[in-house]
C-alpha cells in the first residue's frame, strides 16, 4: 500500500516537470529574446578650416647692444647725470671726470704750436730773402740749404704741435662719458668723487637696450631645412614669444611678436640641436634681457583642413581610422593621419560636417548601436596663437 502511494506522487512530480518544460518551449520565441543595450558615447563634428602649423622650443632673451661704461682716461669722477634704471639715447652725457690737468696740457701744446709757426714764418720770410740773393750769388748756396732744412724742421715742429693738440683734445673727449648705444642704464657701482682708472673691469654701470630686442632658442636639427626655407622668405617668418607656456605654447602670456633673422652656422653635436635668433620689437618692455620664454614659429598654413580633436582618431593594426555615426549605429572609416598636435589633429577621409565618436570607442565595433550623450559640444582647440 505504501509502495503504491510512493508511486503516485512520483508519477504526479513528473508529470508537473512534463507540464512546466511543455509551456516554457511552447511560449513565444519573442519573449525570450533580451534588447542589446545602447552604448553611451560623445560626439564632435568635422570642421574644416585653415590651420596654421606651429613648432616650438625654449629661449632666452638677450638684448642686442650691452656695453659696460668704463673710463677712458684716469681721474676723480666728478659727476654722474642719470639715475639707474633711466632711458638714454645714443650721446647722451652720463658722467663727467675731472679735466683739469687735461686741459692746462692741451693749453700748453696750443702755446707751442704758436711758437713754432712764429719760428716758421720767420724762417720762410728768410728763406725768400735767401732764395732772391742765391740768384746773384749774394748768398753762398750752403747757406740757402741751412735755410731751407730749418724752414722744413719747424714744419715738422709743428706738426708735432698740432698732433699734441689733437691728443689732448681727444684725451679732454674721454672726461665727457657718453652713451654708446641707446637704452637702459643699470645699477650703477661707482659714485661720485671716487678716483677712477682705467684698469677696472667692473664699470660704471651698463646701457642695456631694451627695443628692439633678440631671443635666442634651439630647435631640433631636423629643423633645419624648415628653418632655411623660413629664413630665405622674403615675408620673414614670425615667432611669437610666451611666458608660462609650455612647449607647444598653448598657454602662457603673448609677449611680443618678431620675426625670424638668423640660423647658426653650426649644428651642436652634444645636443642635436641648432640655434637660431629672432628680433622683436619690445616698445612695451615685456621681453627683458635674460627671461627664458616659450618661442612658437609658424612653419605652414594648412588651406581647408579637416579638423578634429586628437581623441576622435584611434589606431588600428595597419593605419588609422575614426568611428562615424550613421544614425543610431556606428561605422569605421579608415583615414589618413596629415598633422597631429596636442591640441588637434588634421586628417583626410571624411567630409566636413561629419559626426565622429570622439569619447566611448572601447566598447565599440562597427553596426554598433550607440546613444549620443547630451553635453555641450567639443571645441575643437586652434593652433593658432590667442
Amino acid at each position: 500500500m505504501r509502495t503504491q502511494k510512493k508511486t503516485v506522487v512520483i508519477a504526479a512530480f513528473l508529470i508537473v516537470l512534463v507540464a512546466l518544460g511543455a509551456w516554457y518551449l511552447g511560449k513565444p520565441s519573442a519573449a525570450r529574446v533580451t534588447t542589446q543595450a545602447a552604448i553611451p558615447v560623445r560626439v564632435v563634428n568635422v570642421v574644416e578650416k585653415d590651420v596654421p602649423r606651429y613648432v616650438s622650443g625654449i629661449g632666452s632673451v638677450l638684448s642686442l647692444h650691452s656695453v659696460v661704461v668704463r673710463p677712458q682716461i684716469d681721474g676723480i669722477l666728478t659727476r654722474i647725470l642719470v639715475k639707474e634704471g633711466q632711458l638714454v639715447s645714443k650721446g647722451d652725457l652720463l658722467a663727467t671726470i675731472d679735466d683739469r690737468s687735461i686741459r692746462a696740457s692741451l693749453d700748453q701744446a696750443r702755446a707751442q704750436l704758436g711758437e713754432s709757426q712764429a719760428q716758421l714764418q720767420v724762417a720762410q720770410v728768410n728763406l725768400k730773402r735767401y732764395k732772391l740773393l742765391s740768384v746773384d750769388d749774394g748768398v753762398s748756396k750752403q747757406t740757402y740749404d741751412q735755410q731751407q732744412a730749418l724752414v722744413n724742421q719747424l714744419k715738422a715742429t709743428a706738426q708735432g704741435n698740432q698732433a699734441s693738440i689733437d691728443a689732448a683734445q681727444v684725451q679732454l673727449s674721454y672726461t665727457q662719458i657718453r652713451s654708446p648705444v641707446s637704452g637702459r642704464v643699470g645699477i650703477r657701482t661707482v659714485d661720485e668723487g671716487n678716483f677712477l682708472r682705467m684698469t677696472d673691469t667692473q664699470g660704471l654701470f651698463t646701457v642695456t637696450q631694451i627695443d628692439p630686442i633678440a631671443v635666442e632658442f634651439s630647435l631640433p636639427q631636423q629643423m633645419l631645412p624648415t628653418l632655411q626655407g623660413l629664413i630665405n622668405d622674403p615675408q620673414h617668418a614670425k615667432v611669437k614669444a610666451y611666458i608660462g607656456a609650455d612647449t607647444d605654447g598653448e598657454t602662457g602670456n603673448l609677449l611680443g611678436e618678431g620675426h625670424l633673422t638668423l640660423i647658426d652656422n653650426q649644428i651642436n653635436a652634444n645636443t642635436g640641436t641648432i640655434r637660431a635668433k629672432a628680433e622683436f620689437n619690445n616698445p612695451g618692455q615685456k621681453l627683458w634681457p635674460g627671461l627664458l620664454v616659450t618661442v612658437k614659429i609658424q612653419t605652414a598654413l594648412d588651406k581647408d583642413a579637416l579638423v578634429v580633436p586628437p581623441t576622435v582618431v584611434q589606431r588600428g593594426l595597419d593605419q588609422h581610422f575614426v568611428y562615424r555615426v550613421n544614425g543610431n549605429k556606428v561605422e569605421t572609416v579608415p583615414v589618413q593621419m596629415v598633422h597631429q598636435s596636442s591640441g588637434q589633429s588634421i586628417i583626410k577621409g571624411v567630409k566636413p560636417g561629419d559626426v565622429l565618436v570622439s569619447d566611448g570607442q572601447s566598447r565599440l565595433k562597427p553596426g554598433a548601436t550607440v546613444q549620443v550623450l547630451t553635453d555641450p559640444p567639443q571645441v575643437v582647440k586652434s593652433e593658432s596663437a590667442p
